[in-house]
């Protein structure tokens, strides 16, 4: 029912673009030229108040793994739960945070694709092979609270990714790579312009044995390399309605299959999501959006003692359906009013059976899920008053968790324990403001202060889940989190774009949700008084000519703050939360097509588990990039990660031990026709 569902719906959205690409054909024939970009609506003239940072498409081109998680690694703070990449990582830890304000596996940091929330509707994680480097323009990124468009959520900041178009691609590219393991990554994209408009088609598929994650040491008979298989296929059109407003039209579909540690031991996520969105930039600017996800899960455990499976968590539908409108009236020069409203509502079910590892007996079956939405209110004014830009922004959000409940029946299908969680909603109001002023025409000074709100996931609610040999119960009763942040900054600009820019932060998230240790071997998600975090972030942006150096460096000083039950966490550091995260990346482009480029990431010590038992090495690690044109078409692609092959330990629970990507080399060739 949900794939027939959600074929009609990307049928209703596509539809209506593919119906103006030929009213666009004629397009020439207005009285106003036409230009279509395939944006939003423009910057914000309170993003420099907020220091946000721009990863373009040259500087996303020096990523060694070809993946996106490893492009916003370049700015320094940015954490997923776990160091894995998308290749070796359980999707659901792949949850987005900065400023050390993690805990647990979920998404503190809101990520948009042109304008869509990205995270799943039910876990709360990121579906990193699904968004592709090669198929973005630009991603701008804003550490510290938010209170725009979807801004609940937003607590340690957000990610706004933009699609690439005809003015960024070739017409047709085709990419291969093979790399020394013999995996593959094989993509393409077709950008036709459509008259007034334009279509760009893309795909990609990456496939491989993977790498042993194991240590030589902790390997059985059934340990097995981290394989993957994964692709990912995207249609976007766009299309002029008239001279200032335009149309666009997405759809998207992917499938990602891993299997980790032990025989047998497979993860999948899929997923097809649609969007609509409407632009209009004449005198009265508005962004209106609709978008509808259909995601699916599953995860089968094996048992690190009779290496048979214990649990199945055969199927997570989840559904994620939201809109957007934002206004921009004609308030005169130099000042920017933002009105707007958004909605999300995601529903998910987990649906999962239990086994003895011993016998394979079937032991329990559980069904847990339920829904919960945000429909959110906001406002923001920005005033520019000569050297000085101030801004203030309000949001009030209603939020509601329903439907909850938790099941579970024996191997004879008799139920044996049913709870149905009371309904919740409420009002809860957010507000951010800030000033910058130009002291001088190379140096600005700013600060900024703000509030912001995150609903716990479905998954933290109702999914309780093991990874060996602990198990992390889940918690129906979960408050919201609430964040208070500081911060101040100085922004140098000295000319031929050298742009550094250097910030002090104060953040506070008060009802933390972490996974709390209450046992031997056994965790629950709880709320914890508060997670402070404290710190500096400096980025610095150096072109030289045909060298440019961009670097980024985040001290965090982060402690949670607890209680009661959980008292034993006072004072400490959050779960996978380091210290220090610094990157730098030296890229050299001698001529067009030309790129030689190498990036050196240092991640400080973390601490596995909330109460610092398990500690995990400090890493440093040196990527590497070549391309060589040969002649107009065709690219020589060499790609180096980890050259150094550092030993990078992602996960230590009672001495059982992960491994991140060790020494990996690629080679391929990137073949262009037209423009």
């Amino acid at each position: 029912m949900a794939r027939t569902i959600m074929r009609r719906t990307l049928a209703s959205l596509a539809l209506p673009a593919i119906a103006l690409l030929p009213a666009a054909v004629h397009a020439e024939d207005a009285p106003q030229e036409i230009v279509v970009t395939g944006r939003g609506l423009d910057r914000s003239q309170s993003d420099p108040v907020y220091a946000a940072v721009t990863i373009d498409s040259a500087r996303a081109a020096a990523s060694a793994s070809g993946r996106l998680e490893d492009v916003l690694s370049s700015v320094a703070g940015f954490q997923q739960f776990r160091r894995s990449d998308s290749r070796s990582a359980n999707p659901s830890a792949q949850g987005v945070t900065f400023r050390g304000l993690g805990g647990n596996a979920s998404s503190r940091t809101l990520l948009l694709l042109d304008g869509v929330p990205q995270a799943d509707p039910f876990f709360g994680f990121i579906p990193f092979s699904a968004i592709t480097p090669e198929r973005l323009r630009a991603a701008q990124v804003t550490r510290g609270g938010g209170s725009g468009a979807f801004g609940a959520g937003a607590v340690a900041g957000t990610i706004e990714l933009q699609s690439a178009g005809p003015d960024d691609l070739a017409f047709l590219e085709a990419r291969a790579l093979v790399n020394d393991r013999g995996e593959t990554e094989l993509g393409a994209t077709l950008a036709p312009n459509l008259g007034g408009g334009f279509a760009v088609l893309s795909g990609r598929w990456d496939r491989g044995q993977g790498f042993w994650t194991t240590p030589p040491a902790q390997r059985v008979p059934a340990s097995v390399r981290a394989g993957y298989d994964s692709w990912s296929a995207a249609l976007r059109g766009v299309a002029p309605i008239t001279p200032d407003i335009e149309l666009q039209a997405r759809v998207q579909a992917y499938d990602d299959r891993r299997e980790l540690r032990f025989a047998g031991a497979r993860n999948t996520s899929s997923g097809q999501d649609a969007s609509l969105r409407l632009v209009g930039k004449g005198a009265w600017q508005f962004d209106a959006l609709a978008y509808v996800q259909v995601r699916n899960f599953s995860s089968l455990v094996i048992s690190s003692t009779s290496f048979r499976k214990s649990l199945d968590q055969y199927r997570t539908p989840a559904t994620g359906l939201g809109a957007k409108l934002e206004l921009r009236p004609p308030v005169g020069s130099g000042h920017e009013l933002r009105l707007g409203a958004d909605w999300r509502l995601g529903t998910g079910r987990t649906q999962e059976t239990a086994y003895n590892a011993g016998t394979g007996a079937v032991t329990v079956r559980r069904r847990a899920g339920g829904r919960n939405s945000d429909l959110g209110l906001y406002l923001e004014d920005t005033l520019t008053l000569g050297t000085l830009e101030v801004t203030g922004g309000l949001r009030a959000d209603r939020w509601t968790v329903s439907r909850g409940s938790y099941a579970e029946t024996n191997a004879a299908g008799t139920p044996t324990l049913t709870n149905l969680f009371a309904d919740r909603s409420g009002w809860e109001a957010s507000w951010r403001g800030g000033a910058r002023w130009q002291l001088a025409p190379v140096v600005a000074l700013r600060g900024a202060a703000y509030t912001g709100l995150r609903q716990p996931t479905l998954n933290e609610l109702y999914r309780p889940f093991a990874v060996f040999p602990v198990t992390t119960r889940a918690n129906a009763a979960l408050r919201n989190e609430d964040l208070l942040g500081y911060e101040a900054g100085i922004d140098l600009n000295l000319g031929g774009d050298i742009r550094i820019g250097a910030t002090l932060f104060d953040n506070k998230v008060r009802h933390a949700i972490a996974n709390v240790t209450i046992g031997t071997n056994l965790r629950e998600r709880r709320n914890v008084d508060a997670i402070r975090s404290r710190g500096a972030e400096l980025d610095l942006a150096v072109p030289l000519g045909a060298l440019r150096f961009d670097g980024s460096l985040a001290l965090i000083d982060a402690k949670v703050r607890a209680s009661g039950a959980s008292a034993a966490l006072d004072g400490k550091r959050p779960a996978q939360v380091p210290r220090i995260a610094a990157s730098a990346t030296l890229a050299w482009t001698p001529a067009p097509g030309w790129l030689v480029a190498g990036t050196l990431r240092h991640t400080g010590v973390q601490f596995e588990d909330d109460l610092q038992t398990d500690r995990l090495p400090a890493a440093t690690t040196f990527d590497a990039v070549v391309r060589i044109p040969l002649g107009k078409r065709l690219t020589v692609v060499l790609r180096g990660e980890n050259l150094t092959d550092e030993t990078v330990v992602t996960r230590n629970q009672g001495g059982s031990i992960d491994y991140g990507t060790p020494r990996t080399l690629w080679a391929g060739v990137s073949v262009a026709i037209g423009r």
